[in-house]
């Protein structure tokens, strides 16, 4: 016997009585489970895992963005004097299904501009087949006018323009120079769906400030209109930067916006702030959104590269939260701007594993 078949018959290697030459013997057999170490079974393509799947899919819909969304309808919910209810909660479902539908149709509409400019995303990366994502896009447009329609007519009505907005704006108006104005429109009129929805849910408790229709939403819808239009006009120079007069347009917006918060009479049709709790809370609100807002619109002012701009732009999306609580405060509301307020830690720290932009 030769050493080396011998030292394998001593030690019971099956890999070296695999390797050990035999004259004239037949093959040896090797097991299975020696070549895979899985029990016999060879191995398998890679596959993403449950994991790998859930994350791109987190980065399709800009989960950590989501919390800017629940606001609009508290917001709206404070301009009619009531207090939330059925009909606001209802309003916060629909809201965030379009607004992920959204996420969806933005992206598998940009798959062939992405492929150049953002190869990681989830489309042109490969993670996220392009027909799942319109899948989703349409399938969550559904659900968003269901829930705002279980709301009432009115509100569905609402939800309907709403869904139109999105998908034109996504398929059509993004990039033309009606864009940020679609944009804005969008976001206007998901506050106007808060407000609608809970003025038609019966019965609606009334708040300290009194009852108003729908319409006396209006001013807040605006302001948070030009806010959104202001965050929408430099992300258009999030990709290549170089653009110094879109945040500085925005920053005066953004002060504009804050000192219109604190000017001493509320405008026609909005509703006075409560004298106690809104006297404390309103400027506090005001100084938050200052602060999201203004500080990384500053830095891309003054260097308008590509990170500083998209952190300008993730700034103004999470600084739609503390206007929302403003507004909700301004309109009388200041425990539900509150409220709002207690999802800034959870938008702050999901922005740190998805980027909202």
């Amino acid at each position: 016997m030769r050493p080396l078949r011998l030292l394998a018959a001593v030690t019971g290697s099956p890999r070296l009585l695999a390797a050990a030459p035999r004259t004239g013997a037949a093959p040896v057999r090797v097991p299975l489970d020696s070549l895979s170490g899985a029990g016999g079974t060879a191995p398998a393509p890679d596959r993403p895992s449950s994991r790998t799947r859930l994350r791109a899919w987190a980065e399709l819909l800009r989960v950590s963005a989501l919390f800017a969304v629940p606001g609009d309808a508290l917001a709206g919910a404070a301009a009619t004097g009531r207090r939330p209810g059925r009909g606001t909660a209802l309003a916060m479902g629909a809201s965030l299904c379009l607004y992920e539908a959204g996420m969806a149709l933005n992206d598998w509409a940009d798959r062939e501009e992405d492929a150049v400019d953002r190869p990681h995303r989830p489309i042109p990366s490969g993670r996220v087949a392009p027909g799942a994502a319109l899948a989703a896009a349409g399938a969550l447009t559904a659900a968003g006018l269901a829930l705002a329609a279980r709301a009432g007519r009115p509100a569905l009505a609402v939800a309907s323009g709403l869904a139109a907005t999105v998908w034109a704006y996504d398929l059509r108006l993004k990039h033309t120079r009606l864009g940020p104005a679609a944009m804005a429109s969008a976001r206007a009129l998901d506050l106007l769906l808060g407000a609608t929805a809970t003025a038609g849910a019966a019965p609606a408790a009334p708040g300290p400030a009194g009852t108003h229709p729908p319409s006396a939403a209006l001013p807040a819808a605006l302001a948070l209109g030009a806010h959104t239009y202001a965050v929408t006009a430099v992300s258009r120079h999030e990709v290549q930067g170089g653009s110094t007069a879109a945040p500085l347009a925005a920053l005066a917006g953004v002060a504009g916006l804050g000192a219109a918060a604190l000017r001493g009479r509320p405008a026609h049709g909005e509703p006075s702030p409560a004298p106690a709790t809104g006297t404390l809370l309103l400027p506090a609100f005001v100084a938050a959104y200052l602060r999201t807002a203004a500080v990384p619109l500053l830095h891309a002012a003054l260097n308008p590269s590509p990170p500083l701009t998209r952190r300008a732009v993730g700034g103004g999306i999470r600084a739609m939260i503390p206007l929302q609580a403003t507004l909700a405060a301004r309109a009388g509301s200041p425990l539900v701007g509150l409220a709002a307020m207690g999802l800034v830690p959870l938008a702050r720290a999901l922005s740190r594993k998805v980027s909202p932009t």
